[in-house]
């Protein structure tokens, strides 16, 4: 990798705490099984969380990237996103094991999550300034390699805090002060590694910026613009529809993994973080395989085998019992999931124009968030009707089948 390309790949290093430790593996869990009356209630107000989330992100993304097209702030606006995820999580040491603190949490993690959110927006349209069209593949990839790297030792470092009998620093394991503490090692890991990308890859001076207002106008015409070209461009229409629902699929199995693990498979608190470092290593790995490969097979079909491994795996998962089957078909799943993710992403670059690189990924993150209240509220609803963990976790399937369904639709912009 060049220097700007690594600074850039750092970022995922970064900010790959946040959904890591927060919003899959250590405080979804705590918040679950500590605050929450029981694990079903808790998975389905996380739910609805992530789905009030959700849809901020979905009106606040393509606008918010629009805008830092016009006006040459994508820097910026990603430092700022940082800095809104980096406090809102620390917010979370407040919540201590008791009921009440159940409003706490929830708007903290959900403010940290539209900012996480919103920050790759900004950061992913950053990959055509440090990788040229015939190595965006390799590079995403790659990067979201490093960033389960990056998620993988953040993860090691909780452990530090939640395993022993008796915390560092006086931590109080009755107060949950052990758990509470690893999202101010999240806020802290974001803010110490997020900067090379901030430092390498600059705004526009400031002559050269137009007024916010200026770019506001802008940006929202860009937006206008854009919705209204998707009918002209098939191939960029149908790529962001299949994403809208296997995007959905993951993030909502992201958000419900560890909840899912503890509930159904009985996983204690620090089985589930060795279950996160351990699924860190084969999707880290996943992700960084198939990068070697995706610039020649193309990045649409990368989504595609990533996604029909993930429908099969997810799918044993669902009907199987035991802790050692989760722990075999949970890391083989895990090898696929970056793949799925890295190479949308590079597809994406692929096919936005250079002037508006930003604002289609803010459609792209639109494509990922427009409907993300769908999945976590089919999954609430579903869990609360049936009264089954296992059953709400089988709506993630339908997801990643309908968006794989409609992908392969689609022909890979290097074939066309």
């Amino acid at each position: 990798m060049t220097r700007k390309a690594l600074s850039w790949a750092l970022y995922d290093w970064a900010n790959s705490a946040f959904p890591t430790v927060v919003s899959t593996f250590v405080i979804a869990a705590y918040f679950t099984q500590g605050i929450a009356p029981d694990p079903v209630t808790g998975q389905a107000q996380w739910g609805w969380m992530q789905t009030l989330a959700g849809i901020a992100i979905a009106v606040l993304a393509p606008v918010a990237g629009a805008v830092a097209d016009a006006g040459g702030r994508r820097r910026l606006m990603l430092f700022l996103c940082t800095v809104v995820t980096a406090a809102a999580t620390a917010l979370v040491w407040f919540a201590t094991p008791v009921p009440a603190s159940a409003p706490l949490l929830l708007v903290a993690v959900g403010i940290a999550t539209i900012g996480f959110e919103l920050g790759t927006v900004f950061y992913n349209s950053m990959l055509p300034l440090v990788a040229t069209p015939a190595r965006y593949g390799r590079v995403s990839g790659l990067a979201w390699g490093l960033g389960y790297a990056g998620g993988l030792c953040c993860l090691a470092i909780a452990l530090g805090f939640a395993m022993p009998e008796h915390p560092p620093f006086g931590l109080d394991r009755g107060a949950a002060e052990h758990l509470r503490a690893t999202a101010l090692v999240v806020a802290a890991w974001m803010l110490v590694f997020g900067w090379p990308v901030l430092a390498v890859l600059p705004d526009p001076p400031a002559a050269e910026r137009p007024p916010w207002g200026q770019a506001a106008r802008a940006g929202l015409a860009e937006v206008g613009a854009l919705l209204r070209a998707l009918p002209r461009r098939p191939a960029l229409a149908r790529f962001l529809v299949a994403r809208l629902f296997y995007t959905d699929g993951l993030n909502t199995l992201f958000a419900f993994g560890a909840i899912f693990a503890a509930g159904v498979y009985g996983l204690s608190f620090t089985e589930i973080m060795i279950f996160g470092i351990a699924l860190n290593v084969t999707a880290g790995l996943g992700a960084a395989l198939f990068a070697l490969i995706e610039d020649r097979i193309g990045s649409r079909r990368t989504v595609l085998i990533a996604l029909a491994a993930l429908v099969a795996l997810g799918t044993a998962l669902v009907l199987a019992s035991g802790q050692v089957v989760f722990w075999v078909l949970a890391l083989l799943l895990g090898i696929f999931v970056g793949p799925a993710q890295a190479a949308s992403r590079a597809l994406m670059a692929r096919m936005a124009p250079s002037d508006e690189v930003t604002a289609h990924f803010g459609l792209f993150a639109l494509s990922g968030r427009v409907t993300g209240f769908l999945g976590p509220a089919v999954l609430a609803a579903v869990t609360e009707a049936t009264g089954s963990q296992r059953a709400g976790m089988a709506t993630v399937l339908v997801f990643l089948a309908v968006g794989g369904a409609i992908l392969a639709t689609m022909r890979d912009p290097a074939a066309s």
